[in-house]
């Protein structure tokens, strides 16, 4: 009689464990690499509208009364907010979540790892006269998360 059995020898399982172990190795940094840069674009690209936001918004006063201002608020300078906006005064805590702090003008952005990034936002300071009073917009900086 033949012997009928049929399925995997436990040598042939531990091959396919181990070589589903190195492509797990491989696989997860760069898929963590790619959700990382993900997130630096989506954080660009809304960065970049609060940008445009705030010259349109600077365009507007400049023709209502003669001189380019920034709001105090940058969100206060986009028609549309992002997905995640929140108008509390504090730094973002939910993934995803944005807010402007005023307390340490700050624009903050939660990432879904949890690491907290943030830009710093001066509206200008008003000296009197008929100068602008636009400000600064700084760049992304990564600070602890939660």
């Amino acid at each position: 009689m033949r012997n009928t059995n049929k399925g995997f020898t436990l040598i042939e399982l531990i091959m396919v464990t181990i070589i589903l172990g190195i492509l797990a190795a491989v696989a997860i940094p760069r898929y963590m690499t790619s959700v990382q840069k993900a997130e630096e674009a989506a954080e660009d690209a809304v960065l970049s509208a609060i940008a445009a936001g705030l010259e349109s918004h600077a365009t507007e006063k400049l023709m209502e009364n003669g001189r380019r201002s920034w709001p105090t608020n940058p969100w206060d300078a986009l028609e549309t907010k992002p997905a995640g906006y929140a108008t509390d005064n504090e730094d973002a805590g939910d993934d995803g979540e944005w807010r402007y702090n005023s307390t340490t003008n700050n624009i903050t952005h939660m990432r879904g790892n949890g690491t907290l990034v943030h830009w710093d936002y001066d509206k200008g300071t008003n000296t009197g006269g008929n100068s602008d009073v636009v400000g600064t917009l700084g760049s992304r900086e990564a600070g602890a998360g939660n």
